[in-house]
């Protein structure tokens, strides 16, 4: 199961995603020569990767950091700038830029920290983007859980491309993470389960300010946990309290509420509206056509 992409539009342009995605990319151009030679690719890690021991032991921090724009080869590259394309701009968008690019680097200090307490005297390097990606995955699944994204399966020599929820997809990623994290040595190498479970558990947490400044609950109920229909190009407010508007009986008010250019209203039930099937009315409120006396 591989993601491919999402079927959710953002509506500015990612300058952030896109600055993180060339600036891992030249990074590993730049040391790419050092494969060549495992003695000073090793000295390399060892200077720049996160270190579990180094942290705790010497108390350099450094690789917290920097290991998250280091990558071991061209396939562990691909792979993470994949999932950054593919959830980094939805979350870039709803943030803000700036705030995104301090999410993205606090969810990758985190994973590696969720790293370092799974084993706190590991001498192995640890270097990836996945624990930062992790938390932009987290932080999707609070904010699009029901986004439409395209897996691709394999069958042996055959494969399909089917679109799943997004939370679907997201809940089975960080659940495998864990399984494995669980049966994982530290010692051993091979791939950082627990900072990808850390990286996804901070950029939930990290992300619940933004859910709850949209609505909370509210957002969903609105937008179903699907992607908006509308974008506008300036920060997000919170949604509208519910406005009240007459019927077009006149006889009854309807709750309106007003997020993200998406109106809804309550249908009316008195005896007037029923014989006459409740027809729709649409009046403007505040710049936003709003639909009256029907199901919206």
């Amino acid at each position: 199961m591989f993601p491919i992409r999402d079927h959710n539009p953002s509506g500015r342009t990612p300058y952030v995603t896109y600055g993180l995605i060339a600036l891992n990319v030249v990074i590993f151009v730049a040391y790419w020569p050092l494969f060549a030679n495992e003695r000073a690719l090793n000295l390399f890690f060892y200077d720049w990767a996160m270190i579990p021991a180094k942290v705790t032991q010497l108390g350099d921090f450094t690789g917290l950091l920097t290991s998250m724009f280091l990558h071991g080869g061209v396939l562990h590259l691909a792979g993470n700038m994949l999932f950054l394309w593919i959830f980094g701009d939805n979350m870039e968008d709803r943030m803000g830029h700036l705030p995104y690019l301090a999410f993205y680097l606090a969810t990758g200090v985190a994973a590696g920290l969720a790293h370092i307490l799974g084993g706190p005297a590991s001498m192995v390097p640890t270097v990836g983007a996945s624990g930062a990606i992790a938390g932009v995955m987290g932080g999707y699944l609070l904010l699009f859980p029901r986004a439409r994204v395209d897996i691709l399966l394999f069958f042996l020599v055959f494969f399909r491309i089917i679109p799943i929820p997004a939370a679907i997809m997201l809940v089975l990623w960080f659940a495998l993470q864990v399984v494995a994290g669980l049966g994982s040595d530290p010692d051993m190498g091979g791939v950082a389960y627990w900072a990808h479970a850390g990286g996804f558990v901070a950029g939930l947490a990290l992300t619940l300010p933004v859910f709850l400044r949209l609505g909370g609950p509210r957002f969903w109920r609105a937008t179903h946990g699907s992607p908006p229909q509308f974008h506008p190009d300036r920060e997000e407010t919170p949604m509208t309290p519910p406005l009240k508007v007459t019927c077009h009986c006149g006889a009854v008010e309807l709750r309106v509420t007003l997020s993200e250019g998406l109106s809804t209203a309550r249908r009316c039930d008195c005896s007037f509206c029923r014989r006459r099937g409740a027809a729709a009315v649409s009046a403007p409120l505040s710049g936003v056509e709003v639909l009256r006396g029907a199901d919206n």
